[in-house]
């Protein structure tokens, strides 16, 4: 069974998920990484996904679908996928679910729940390394990454209108995505608004059974 992993922007997504796929040994499937690396391949459908994004254009759903089915042949066998930032809309959904059942694959969705003041808050304070894009929390106190030693920087579109915008974005388009998971019983709703070691202790004893590690 493979495992999507849905969140607000501050939610913790990305820390959790690596710690998430370091546990049970899963294999990330983020689709922003994704479509940055089949970019620099010398294939079709690299060489398609390079000139969508060249010319400036949202790359379509169907394209997508075409990349998770690339990637997931690709995967030795028995292994296990995290999925990261996708799908975020209903049709994209349905898409995902289609290809899934026919790749023979089931999955689950993993939700880490905060209220949008909290999402706010930590969004207004973060910052992100220069480089490598390594997001970190306010109460990381250092001026240079950890992992590469850039500079970290707050992001130009971390402001209160901004962030109220994506929030919104999530509530309209990928909230019915969850709530539709939530009535196949296909969501692990999880509270994210506590400090992010209780978060994963929380994930960890739900998922220790379904994903033996």
């Amino acid at each position: 069974m493979d495992l999507v992993l849905f969140g607000k922007q501050g939610s913790g997504k990305g820390t959790l998920g690596e710690q998430v796929a370091k546990r049970y040994n899963l294999v990330v499937f983020e689709t922003g990484a994704m479509l940055r690396q089949l970019s620099q391949e010398d294939s079709e459908l690299g060489k398609k996904v390079k000139e969508i994004i060249e010319s400036g254009k949202l790359v379509p759903n169907e394209v997508v679908m075409d990349i998770i089915e690339d990637f997931m042949s690709k995967l030795e066998e028995g292994k296990v996928v995290l999925f990261d930032g996708i799908p975020r809309k209903q049709d994209q959904a349905a898409s995902f679910d289609n290809l899934m059942k026919r790749l023979g694959r089931d999955y689950l969705g993993l939700l880490i729940n905060v209220s949008d003041e909290e999402a706010l808050r930590r969004l207004t304070t973060r910052r992100i390394c220069k480089n490598c894009k390594k997001v970190y929390p306010a109460f990381y106190e250092e001026d240079k990454c950890e992992a590469c030693g850039g500079e970290l920087i707050t992001r130009t579109d971390d402001n209160p209108e901004s962030i109220k915008t994506r929030l919104a974005t999530f509530e309209t388009e990928t909230l019915p995505v969850i709530e539709n998971l939530k009535k196949q019983d296909k969501i692990i709703d999880i509270n994210g608004e506590q400090i992010i070691e209780k978060v994963f202790e929380e994930a960890a004893t739900i998922l220790d059974p379904k994903f033996p590690s």
